[in-house]
């Protein structure tokens, strides 16, 4: 992804939450490609060697949630294991004031109780090709980097659409390496996903955000869903078998997930803008939007309710900024970034053919980001940061799209990625008009603060009046909260958007051209650019190391491998494993007060559990956002542990990763054990998890 679409999806994610030298990974880094696994590491390190048949039955038995996330298959009946916070947004979804799920769990005792997602794409992923040949091929014979940006996108909308066609499968096109090589993923896409269980958010993010990116760590941050096809649960052979004693120390365990992006492979430049310009706005945005959603809920209890996720979305992008931002001004960092930089620049330029094929690379980058630098603040404040808005600005591009030829389109308008749009855009999920007024008059005023009186942007949204104004009007009077009200736009086309007089869609009518030429400037000044010279270097990377490295991370399947093992921390050292001793002694030393209160099940429930139970536990496996739900495995394919955050140490590891204390934090198997069976008395569940049940 380019920088610059890097901006509008960040943004984009908050709204709701590229070059060094590739060299070989040393100790346990890397979030490694099925097609491409660590073999050679293993067998030297750990004297072992997974057949295809077990990288196969691992793919087959992860999905990935679309909304943000990984997870796993854990029984042969469509049961999958996730975070607590992974599915937070559904449990937002399905609440009311009168049951709030977040707040006090859920259990479905029997198939009948279970409940459906309202907008939750979950995806499997079936088949691996690399169409690097056929892309190259489109692209070889452009003269400007505008020509062959619009080539290359024209190709990859090809290969997407006659694959959806053909297969009936999801179908994306994966960049890896900065271009070094496209791949087409397939998936099977299963949208009736219901919840089974999830447990209080006290119990599941203990702690709070005092905790959040810490170790010690007492979180029970698990969840699982039921996945269903043609109104039955699916049967499926693959699936991850539990090992209830769950892993122990110095073991050799695999992460299998979705990490979300990482920047490892950025060059200096790239890196710099980051630093300079990107981060900083971010945090700037970020906390104003905290700010706001605070605010909201301190109005009352169910205003608090309402938030409750954004909120906790907000905070804990805050916090991981600010340690990337931190990271980034550690000079350490960022000069070894440089001697890596310098070192794969001084490989290419000693070979003459080389510098004549990818020299150039570096300071085209270089003189990208620096315009893109220029425009940080449109790309982030030009917004409104409303889902009714959001919602209207799809139906406005919608209605254009589709008419155009397919590989003529904007991203997420191409026929292979409409009925993933379709489905999300016309979601029943409720949107509460009073928090949406409250974030669109911060972002109307933070746009207005940041941009000033005559960015184009601000004066359409604003037309001279104030942001309260124009949000308490605006979202007052939309129909768009009514899926069926976007139904009928969408089917009414271009002629029943034009002629609507509802006040979001007739506000996004006119931002649309405003919109279009960022877009447009984007791809013209700085995507087509950072595509042509990333393409070049990924090729470099290949002829001065061959793919004895891990690309960086595209929110596709990785594999990443390490040991469970404490670490050096604060003057002493962190344990590989906490226990439920601990829970109750952190709870108790708080006094049971704020983030350290637990739910009342667990006080009452503290003489049935065996104490010595681990609760979570740390490895070296290298993660990153995305990772969230990743179950953990050991050489058998048994799932021993679940992915839900790292420690502080590791938020730099978007950029470098240490294993001396870069670690990956888990819950274990055996608290999820414990919890079920004899907190939440779900017996049905945990046999089934154990094996020792066909149904419940």
């Amino acid at each position: 992804m380019s920088n610059s679409a890097s901006l509008r999806s960040l943004a984009a994610l908050l709204a709701a939450g590229l070059l060094i030298a590739s060299v070989p990974s040393r100790a346990d880094e890397g979030m490694w490609t099925f097609d491409n696994p660590p073999i050679k590491q293993l067998q030297q390190k750990y004297r072992f060697t997974p057949t295809q048949e077990w990288l196969d039955h691992v793919r087959l038995s992860c999905v990935r949630f679309n909304d943000g996330g990984s997870g796993s298959f854990v029984s042969p009946h469509g049961l999958v294991l996730t975070n607590h916070h992974v599915a937070r947004g559904q449990l937002q979804k399905n609440s009311t004031a009168e049951h709030d799920y977040i707040k006090d769990g859920f259990y479905a005792a029997t198939p009948e109780q279970e409940i459906k997602s309202p907008d939750l794409e979950v995806d499997m992923l079936v088949s691996m090709e690399n169409v690097t040949e056929r892309v190259r091929a489109a692209v070889k014979n452009a003269k400007t980097d505008q020509e062959e940006f619009t080539a290359r996108k024209a190709v990859l909308a090809d290969i997407e659409r006659e694959s959806t066609q053909k297969t009936g499968l999801r179908s994306d096109i994966v960049t890896l390496y900065q271009g070094g090589e496209y791949w087409l993923y397939r998936y099977k896409k299963y949208t009736d996903v219901r919840i089974v269980f999830a447990p209080e958010d006290q119990i599941a993010f203990f702690g709070g955000d005092p905790d959040n990116f810490t170790y010690p760590r007492y979180d029970v941050d698990f969840a699982l869903f039921r996945i269903y096809e043609n109104g039955k649960p699916i049967e499926n052979k693959d699936y991850l078998k539990w090992n209830s004693k769950g892993a122990s120390e110095n073991e050799l365990v695999f992460v299998a997930g979705h990490p979300g992006s990482t920047q490892r492979l950025d060059t200096v430049a790239q890196l710099e803008f980051e630093r300079d310009y990107f981060e900083p706005n971010l945090l700037k945005l970020i906390r104003h939007r905290l700010d706001a959603a605070k605010a909201y809920a301190a109005l009352g209890e169910e205003q608090a309710r309402q938030t409750s996720t954004r909120i906790f979305g907000l905070e804990n992008s805050l916090k991981a900024f600010e340690g990337r931002h931190t990271g980034l001004l550690d000079k350490n960092v960022m000069a070894k970034k440089k001697t890596d930089e310098e070192e794969f620049k001084s490989k290419v330029i000693s070979n003459p053919e080389w510098k004549q094929a990818y020299g150039g690379g570096w300071d085209a980058i270089a003189k990208a980001m620096k315009k893109a630098s220029t425009r940080v603040k449109q790309s982030l404040f030009e917004s409104t940061d409303s889902q009714l808005a959001s919602i209207a600005a799809r139906i406005v591009d919608y209605v254009v799209e589709i008419k155009k030829p397919d590989a003529e389109r904007l991203e997420g308008y191409h026929d292979a990625q409409l009925d993933s749009l379709r489905f999300d855009l016309f979601s029943p999920a409720p949107i509460y008009p009073g928090f949406e007024i409250a974030r669109m008059t911060a972002s109307l005023e933070q746009a207005l603060q940041e941009l000033g009186p005559d960015d184009p942007f601000v004066k359409i949204a604003l037309n001279g009046r104030s942001p309260k104004e124009v949000a308490t009007e605006i979202i007052s009077g939309t129909k768009i909260a009514d899926p069926e009200v976007r139904k009928k736009l969408v089917e009414g086309g271009e002629a029943a958007v034009a002629a609507s007089t509802d006040p979001m869609i007739v506000l996004q009518r006119k931002l649309d051209p405003n919109r279009r030429a960022t877009i447009k400037w984007e791809e013209e000044t700085v995507d087509s650019v950072l595509q042509q010279a990333g393409e070049k270097l990924g090729k470099a990377r290949f002829a001065a190391y061959g793919k004895n490295a891990y690309p960086d991370a595209t929110f596709t399947l990785r594999l990443s491998y390490g040991q469970v093992k404490g670490y050096p921390m604060n003057g002493t050292k962190a344990p590989y494993k906490t226990t439920l001793y601990g829970l109750y002694d952190r709870a108790q030393s708080f006094d049971f007060k704020g983030p350290f209160a637990l739910p009342s099940r667990c006080v009452a429930g503290r003489d049935k559990l065996d104490l010595s139970t681990p609760v979570d536990f740390v490895s070296t496996n290298d993660i990153t956002g995305g990772n969230s739900g990743s179950p953990v495995i050991n050489r058998n394919a048994e799932i021993v542990g679940l992915i839900f955050d790292g420690n502080i140490e590791s938020l730099v590891g978007d950029f470098v990763y240490s294993d001396e204390t870069n670690r990956a934090v888990s819950v274990h198997t055996g608290v999820m054990t414990e919890t079920l069976r004899k907190l939440y008395n779900a017996q049905g569940l945990a046999d089934e998890l154990g094996g020792t049940s066909s149904s419940r």
